[in-house]
């Protein structure tokens, strides 16, 4: 090669060595953000609910009736679960490292009772002000699973589909239902499964209906996938799965639960 073309080619390396990682850097997606599946508005009317403290039905299945937690395992390792159970009550342990837990039954479709309650003297804001959530088919220790969301949200500001009542990241709750902190709240679920094909491809979507305090706040709301903290929800094919409840690491406060039963619907 020429001496005057090992010199053009000298210069003009770091040219294209620079124009070709502009080319991979435009070819490259960008990174997905947990602010790009938030929404703020429009924020839901705030209405006051009713009395709370439902009994179970004659053919419930009770899964918490404040005395053990025989019908709950680890949902990570499927050990016994952990949590604190004083008082009638059941109490994320936070900070323990325990966990999630889930019910030893798996569930197709049902109808689901579960009161919960903030603590009285809660800190914090927005996600990180009492987070938990019950999940209301619980896929897999990898997978997120379907969240109906639990926060306080009595006055408390953060993204209407990350509120109380919402099913996350996907559906804002109708209305504000919320009582204060230290009281008790209830949800009434009827959850009907996702059906699937046989390829794994979806038949027909997963629908829920929430009442919250006696208030209607999801109205047989077709779920778009699962309930993804960052990223587009999508279907991951089941059949049955365990319902779980949620301990958010450092953003559990000692959430409380109790009363809790299901009713399988055929």
């Amino acid at each position: 090669m020429r001496q005057g073309s090992r010199r053009f080619l000298y210069w003009l390396t770091p040219f294209l060595l620079l124009s070709a990682g502009t080319a991979a850097s435009q070819q490259q997606p960008a990174k997905p953000k947990p602010e790009e599946t938030e929404i703020w508005q429009p924020v839901p009317a705030i209405v006051t609910p009713g009395a709370t403290g439902a009994e179970a039905p004659s053919d419930a299945i009770v899964l918490f009736d404040g005395k053990n937690l025989d019908e709950w395992v680890s949902a990570q390792d499927h050990t016994p679960a952990q949590w604190n159970v004083h008082d009638g009550i059941l109490t994320v342990v936070k900070g323990s490292g325990i966990g999630n837990i889930e019910t030893k039954r798996k569930f197709k479709d049902y109808q689901l009772h579960v009161e919960w309650k903030i603590p009285e003297n809660i800190t914090g804001s927005g996600q990180a002000r009492g987070n938990s959530g019950v999940f209301l088919a619980s896929t897999g220790p990898g997978d997120d699973g379907y969240e109906l969301q639990v926060l306080d949200s009595y006055n408390n500001a953060t993204y209407v589909n990350g509120q109380a009542g919402s099913i996350y990241k996907q559906s804002p709750p109708l209305v504000n239902a919320n009582r204060k902190p230290g009281e008790w709240q209830a949800y009434d679920v009827v959850w009907t499964a996702p059906r699937f094909n046989d390829d794994g491809s979806l038949k027909t979507p997963a629908y829920v209906t929430v009442f919250f305090n006696g208030v209607l706040v999801q109205n047989h709301f077709a779920l778009k996938g699962q309930t993804l903290y960052i990223g587009q929800p999508f279907y991951k094919k089941y059949d049955t799965a365990p319902i779980k409840l949620q301990a958010h690491g450092d953003k559990s406060e000692p959430i409380s639960y109790r009363n809790i039963w299901v009713r399988e619907v055929d």
